[in-house]
C-alpha cells in the first residue's frame, strides 16, 4: 500500500499510529478538546445536581404533607424526685385528635417514667404542660412522638 503523504513530500514513520488530521472529527488542539469536555461535564453535573435537589424536595414535601400531627417539646422541669413537668406544643389539623407519648429519663439514660398525653379535636395548635410521674429522680425528658387517634398502638 502506498503512503500518500510520502508522495506529497511529508515524512511519516513506518507503522505510525497517528491518523491523518481531521479524519475522525478531532478538530482543534488537545487543550481545546479538554476545555470542551470540561464544559460538558460541568453542564451534565449541574443538570444532575438540580434534578437531584428537585427529587429530594419532592420527597420531603410529600413526607411533610403526609404528617397529620407534629409535636415539639418546648421545655421540661424536674419538680420533685418523683415528678417531671413537660411543656408540649402540638400542631395538627383542627379535626384531628390524638396522643403524644412522653418519657422521663434518669442520669444513666434509663426510662423512669412514661405518659401518653391525649389531645382533642377543635384546634389546630395545642399547647399543654403534662406531669409525668417517675419511679426515681429524672434528669431529662423527651417527646417520643405524636400520632393521630386510631393509628397503631393508640
Amino acid at each position: 500500500m502506498a503512503d500518500l503523504r510520502a508522495d506529497a513530500g511529508e515524512e511519516r514513520a513506518p507503522g505510525s499510529a497517528v491518523p491523518p488530521a481531521g479524519r475522525y472529527g478531532s478538530t482543534g488542539t488537545a487543550a481545546e478538546r479538554d476545555a470542551r469536555t470540561d464544559r460538558r461535564l460541568k453542564a451534565v453535573g449541574a443538570v444532575l445536581g438540580v434534578l437531584g435537589l428537585a427529587v429530594l424536595a419532592w420527597i420531603g414535601a410529600g413526607y411533610i404533607s403526609s404528617q397529620k400531627v407534629s409535636g415539639e417539646m418546648i421545655k421540661f422541669k424536674v419538680v420533685s424526685g418523683r415528678t417531671v413537668e413537660v411543656h408540649v406544643e402540638v400542631r395538627k389539623d383542627a379535626e384531628t385528635e390524638g396522643v403524644c407519648t412522653l418519657r422521663a429519663l434518669s442520669s444513666d439514660g434509663a426510662e423512669v417514667g412514661r405518659k401518653d398525653v391525649p389531645f382533642a379535636a377543635g384546634e389546630d395548635r395545642v399547647d399543654t404542660v403534662a406531669s409525668v410521674r417517675t419511679t426515681t429522680r429524672a434528669t431529662s425528658a423527651e417527646l417520643m412522638g405524636c400520632e393521630p387517634r386510631g393509628t397503631e398502638g393508640h
